[in-house]
């Protein structure tokens, strides 16, 4: 059954074209995953096919009595109780309490922030009977567990789904077809996050091959028209115009040009960066949010801060960062440290100043020339003359960064930087991150991004607990999985798991085996190898999903599934081993 179809619709905005005639069809169950770069329409697209937009031509039909439900970027909720606006009964306070939201049922619409107020608005849509789920940015504020949650959520809802994210885990799991917005074109690739990125390289491919065939030909036909004034009188008027066109032609504009360039001769940074001594912290009359933290930051740090929400996340980064003074113990910071906090917030902009004006301003940075900057960030020239108000969010965000990075920081605090950036940005940023000489701690649940950032990850339990989790972010996952997986394993290896580095561990003398850094690269090895088995084990379990009757198929993908999850397991429990290892010959352990 067809629920929408859009036929040949555009929409711009002043001085750019969104999109052109694009076309699309959703049907029933299908699961659509729109992707392009900030500022390309994806936004305006989802609220035309919701209907609270019209394409500036082109048709919208849909559905005889289809029901559609629309996450926007900005939700507005009905007055009244969180109860009240998901409604009664029992899924409602499960998907409340799925989304972290369950211990503020009963707190008003109006004192919601803006991330538990989408997160309201997605547990309405979940709960409400719809036909066809229109989402856009609906992983932006959860934590790992909701996300998690959500996604086996959507690939089991009977309705379709259009999604908007920068989530390569959800893109890659819960997409079938991933319509692409890139210069006012649009782009439909049948499949999902790999078959996008397969699409985009090819056409890639296509545009460098018939560029340099137009070369070629342009310097024949180039050579021809200058054969001579007397010669060329005698030449046919269309051969002249042909020949013109093509050596006149030029590719098309690459959608970005230029690597992005994050950082200007970082400042050296000396031995001392950030330390916190026996720091603790508890809201105003709440509980404490973490307690005795002692944290020694390295000139090259990747640390990763990892919890649910509410765990105290951002006010760990606001300590560090000085915003925030802790109840309890003390913060340094080194004499050659220049900070810069890129946080959820962004700065404070007027709406009506144009791009280029703000950077311009009091965020001038002296020797660089504002419009080469604005520039080699991806600021056409529109967007450079653009009020801030009329930029996309992924926009704004990308704004926000470019003010922070042109001050030149050589320690960087990230609260969650991948929300609403596109995936060409996040590729940059984390490219950047990999050579970058300074130190970095992040807050993010992008689960991917962490796997690409950090090396250690600092786990918050919420119960007044931090420590370090040894091998990063993966290691973590990994291991907590694990622990999920067998609950009542009360083995040593339980207790030396990354989801356990939040209790005190025993002091073990050290022993002889190879050193920290092999094993840190032995645990990088297994964890790429648990990602690939575990990726062959959830298309396993699609491709069994789909050969309900063919018991040929069934019996041969249930051997393959038996070997993979035996050897899913061999890895976890290698990973194990290697973690113990490593955590009996960290002096600090």
């Amino acid at each position: 059954m067809i629920l929408l179809d859009l036929d040949r619709v555009s929409a711009s905005r002043p001085g750019k074209a969104l999109f052109t005639d694009l076309s699309v069809t959703v049907s029933s169950g299908e699961r659509l995953g729109v992707v392009g770069l900030n500022g390309t329409g994806k936004s305006t697209l989802l609220r035309v096919m919701a209907g609270l937009g019209q394409p500036e031509s082109g048709t919208v039909r849909r559905g005889r009595d289809v029901r559609i439900g629309c996450l926007e970027q900005r939700p507005v909720l009905p007055p009244g109780t969180v109860r009240e606006a998901v409604g009664p009964g029992w899924e409602a306070a499960a998907v409340l309490e799925r989304l972290g939201m369950g211990p503020l049922a009963d707190a008003h619409v109006g004192t919601l922030s803006g991330g538990q107020a989408k997160r309201v608005a997605l547990a309405r849509l979940l709960v409400d009977e719809s036909d066809l789920l229109i989402l856009d940015e609906p992983t932006n504020h959860l934590d790992l567990d909701a996300i998690a949650w959500l996604e086996d959520r959507l690939v089991n809802h009977r309705a379709a789904h259009v999604v908007v994210t920068h989530d390569r885990h959800v893109l890659d799991r819960v997409t079938t077809r991933v319509p692409e917005l890139d210069r006012g074109a649009g782009y439909v690739h049948e499949g999902g996050y790999a078959a996008y990125l397969e699409g985009r390289a090819r056409r890639e491919d296509e545009a460098a091959s018939t560029e340099s065939t137009r070369r070629n030909l342009a310097a024949r036909e180039l050579a021809w028209l200058r054969r001579g004034a007397p010669a060329r009188t005698r030449k046919p008027k269309a051969r002249i115009a042909s020949a013109t066109a093509i050596v006149e032609g030029r590719a098309q504009a690459a959608a970005r040009t230029g690597e992005l360039p994050m950082h200007y001769a970082t400042p050296r940074l000396g031995d001392k960066v950030v330390e916190l001594h026996g720091v603790g912290h508890a809201f105003e009359g709440g509980r404490t949010l973490f307690e005795n933290l002692d944290l020694d930051l390295d000139p090259r740090e990747r640390l990763g801060l990892v919890g649910a929400n509410g765990t105290g996340k951002s006010t760990l980064l606001d300590i560090v960062a000085g915003r925030t003074q802790p109840r309890s113990g003390r913060v340094e910071h080194g004499p050659t440290v220049q900070l810069g906090y890129y946080d959820q917030t962004g700065a404070d902009l007027d709406p009506a100043q144009r791009v280029r004006d703000a950077v311009a301003g009091p965020h001038r940075v002296a020797g660089v020339d504002e419009t080469l900057l604005l520039e080699r960030f991806w600021f056409e020239r529109d967007a450079q003359y653009a009020p801030i108000g009329t930029l996309s969010g992924g926009e704004r965000r990308r704004l926000q960064l470019l003010l922070v990075l042109a001050q030149r920081p050589n320690v960087l605090l990230l609260d969650e930087p991948t929300n609403d950036l596109d995936l060409d940005t996040l590729r940059a940023l984390e490219d950047f991150l990999d050579d970058w000489p300074g130190a970095l701690v992040v807050v993010s649940h992008d689960r991917a991004f962490l796997e690409r950032t950090v090396e250690d990850a600092l786990v918050l339990d919420g119960d007044g607990r931090a420590a370090r989790a040894p091998g990063g972010y993966a290691a973590w996952e990994a291991a907590r999985k694990l622990r999920v997986a067998r609950p009542s394993a009360p083995s040593s290896k339980s207790r030396s798991t990354p989801a356990a580095a939040t209790r005190a561990a025993p002091v073990r003398p050290p022993r002889s085996g190879p050193s920290p850094s092999t094993l840190k690269r032995q645990l990088k090895a297994i964890e790429r190898e648990v990602a690939d088995l575990e990726r062959r084990k959830a298309g396993l379990h699609e491709d069994l999903a789909a050969a309900t009757d063919d018991h040929v198929t069934l019996r041969r993908l249930g051997t393959e599934l038996a070997t993979v999850e035996r050897d899913l397991t061999d890895a976890e429990e290698r990973w194990l081993l290697v973690a113990e290892e490593g955590e009996a010959t960290d002096p600090s352990s």
